[in-house]
């Protein structure tokens, strides 16, 4: 069947596109309810009308038919009767049976009817025609034989009707078969039959026709419509035929024009709007995505060369620092009256320095992500006696209690990290806490959680600053910049640690209310609490330790000697890789301390000198000093194991290392 004239053909671009799945929109009250599909509505719509109209008109004629036969029927059959009755009164009258038979046989003889019987009261009885026709196929008509003038004896006059004060004197009775009857009728009704179901057949045919040329254009929109919507926007409905008048008038082309063909041009014209605009927004995407990987390649440059700088600068800065501690040290126990003051501002602000280049250096171990948690039970109990001890005496000095409630709960964290961050925290709610207020480290269980809090009742701090505490060197109420409240870095290394334990330190703070910092770790029971190590012994004396110090600063090694010869140490100092691997070849006394730099001079490496220590002098304890915290440096030294002191090194920590060493070997 060929297509209409305003049929659509969409492209293979245009192809069905699934629909949104499973998406059902709720019905609003007075919404159309649509079911099954517009093909089979109109079908339904085309053929219903015309199956009824085809039905009743044929119901009628075929009615009308069947009547009129019927009644041609009984007309003939009482006509024949009549006729007989006519000619046979003076007959029966007289009782003339061979007359009676002779017109019997004539009605006969006029094929009407296949049997035919006159009687009357007096016994005539004449018959003619067969009786082997079942009862069944034969109908009766009946006459009354009557006596009449012959002026009105006719064969047509009507049933009944007599001369006045004529009684009948007999009975004419004839039987038609309606086999004949019967089949026109069946032939009527299977003519009429036959006509409703080309009728239907012929509407059946149009209908499917006409809802084929309005379904299957409106299906291929459909399609159109979906490709669109995933992202097609190159699907079209091309127009078949329906060409528009060419006058430049927009509405009469649109009157011209199949409706169907208005909405494949509205969404061609839809189409080639959204394609435009996808063109317009994927270049300006591109553009957007080329200038963003523009900034983030600077960004990443930028940050690269300020972690380069901020290594360098760490190295250089952590060498005369270093050297600058040693030395201070050295000169306390010389120093007069009128020196220790200086003396005492010096060693207060190296540690001021210090402490800014540790920070840096752990900010850039997280960072490096070289740290690895060792996750075990840890007894709060425990955790807050040790940061009772290291915070008491700064929390009295500022006239604020400090409140511990463990609860006598544990987690499971690392110790070492876990004391960081609390006492970060603490640290800082000791600072921030006014003069005789409090500051309360409790711990809380939630189902399978410890949640550790840390309140203070401070100044509190703002919304506004409550997003940016976490970031480096960002802090509120200190615009002067006091080192004495700290560098804005305890938060940031607090964040970091929280992360590495699988945590998040959470604020809830009001101006005027205090603050409330707080963490959640996994529940620990008390069984599964490592028992804590026990107190180290006194610190040894260092008298006739064997130290071998590598380091191609002049200063650090002068400053190294004189500190170390003041402890009572034998000192061999060495500047080169070559000359730290002679003194541990040479015959004689083993070194106990390879005291060593990372970065030695004309880019030797101090690596070198640990491994030669190694393997040399395998008694000897092998530590690197470096300012170093670049994050390769340091996953370099963690991948080799070697024990690391950061420069600066405090001399108390020094002397604390070297004292251990001294004990391991008196008790050897």
């Amino acid at each position: 069947m060929s297509a209409p004239s305003h049929g659509l053909a969409v492209p293979a671009a245009a192809a069905a596109a699934p629909r949104g799945g499973g998406e059902t929109a709720a019905a609003e009250p007075g919404a159309l309810r649509l079911g099954g599909s517009l093909h089979r509505d109109l079908f339904r719509l085309g053929v219903v009308p015309c199956a009824a109209v085809a039905l009743a008109l044929t119901g009628w004629f075929t009615h009308s038919r069947l009547t009129t036969l019927e009644a041609a029927f009984d007309a003939e059959g009482e006509a024949v009767a009549r006729q007989v009755a006519a000619m046979s009164d003076l007959s029966l009258y007289a009782g003339d049976l061979p007359a009676l038979q002779n017109v019997a046989n004539a009605a006969l003889r006029g094929g009407q009817v296949t049997r035919v019987e006159i009687s009357n009261s007096a016994g005539v009885y004449v018959t003619a025609g067969p009786k082997t026709a079942p009862l069944a196929q034969l109908r009766m008509f009946t006459a009354p034989v009557t006596l009449r003038e012959a002026s009105r004896v006719t064969a047509f006059a009507p049933a009944g009707a007599t001369a006045a004060g004529e009684a009948p004197i007999g009975l004419v009775q004839t039987f038609r078969d309606t086999t004949a009857h019967a089949h026109e009728r069946t032939r009527s009704l299977m003519a009429s039959i036959g006509i409703a179901l080309i009728a239907l057949l012929v509407a059946w045919a149009w209908v499917r026709h006409t809802a084929r040329a309005v379904a299957q254009p409106l299906r291929r929109i459909s399609r159109a419509v979906a490709a669109l919507e995933a992202g097609r926007f190159d699907a079209r409905c091309h127009v078949v035929g329906a060409e528009p008048v060419r006058d430049g008038s927009d509405a009469q082309e649109r009157r011209s024009r199949h409706e169907l063909a208005n909405l494949a041009h509205d969404i061609n014209r839809l189409a080639e709007r959204l394609q435009r605009n996808r063109q317009q927004s994927e270049e300006r995407v591109r553009e957007a995505t080329a200038v963003a990987l523009q900034r983030m390649a600077e960004a990443e440059q930028a940050a690269l060369s300020r972690a380069r700088f901020l290594a360098a600068a760490s190295h250089d800065l952590r060498q005369p620092l270093h050297a600058m501690g040693l030395f201070i040290d050295g000169l306390m126990p010389t120093a007069s009256n009128q020196q220790r003051p200086a003396v005492l501002r010096l060693q207060e602000a190296t540690e001021f320095m210090g402490v800014l280049l540790d920070d840096l250096l752990e900010i850039s171990r997280l960072d490096a992500q070289v740290l690895t948690p060792s996750i075990a039970g840890v007894s709060l109990a425990s955790l807050f006696d040790q940061l009772d001890a290291q915070h008491a005496a700064s929390a009295t000095a500022a006239h604020v209690r400090l409140l511990w409630r463990d609860h006598g709960l544990a987690v499971h964290s690392d110790a070492a990290l876990l004391l960081r961050v609390v006492g970060n925290l603490v640290s800082n709610a000791v600072r921030h806490t006014p003069a005789d207020g409090t500051v309360l480290v409790a711990a809380r269980r939630r189902r399978n959680a410890v949640r550790i809090e840390v309140r203070d009742n401070g100044a509190g701090i703002a919304p506004i600053h409550q997003a940016r505490i976490f970031e480096e060197f960002y802090q509120v109420g200190n615009t002067e910049r006091d080192r004495r409240q700290g560098f804005g870095l305890g938060l940031a290394i607090c964040a970091r640690i929280a992360a590495l334990l699988g945590t998040r330190v959470t604020l809830r703070s009001a101006l005027s209310a205090g603050s409330t910092f707080a963490l959640e770790l996994p529940a620990a029971s008390l069984r599964e609490v490592v028992p804590a190590a026990p107190e180290p012994l006194a610190a040894a004396p260092l008298a006739g330790l064997r130290c071998l110090v590598v380091d191609d600063d002049p200063a650090i090694l002068d400053a190294s000697r004189g500190l170390l010869a003041q402890w009572g140490c034998e000192v061999e100092c060495a500047s080169t890789r070559a000359e730290a691997i002679a003194r541990l070849e040479a015959d004689g006394p083993h070194f106990d301390v390879v005291l060593c730099d990372l970065q030695l001079a004309n880019d030797e490496d101090g690596m070198a000198v640990i491994e030669a220590a190694h393997r040399l002098q395998p008694d000897a304890l092998p530590v690197l000093v470096s300012g170093a915290t670049g994050p390769d440096v340091l996953q370099r030294l963690r991948q080799g194991g070697v024990m690391l002191l950061n420069k600066p090194v405090a001399p108390a920590k020094l002397r604390a290392l070297l004292s251990t060493r001294r004990r391991h070997a008196v008790f050897a």
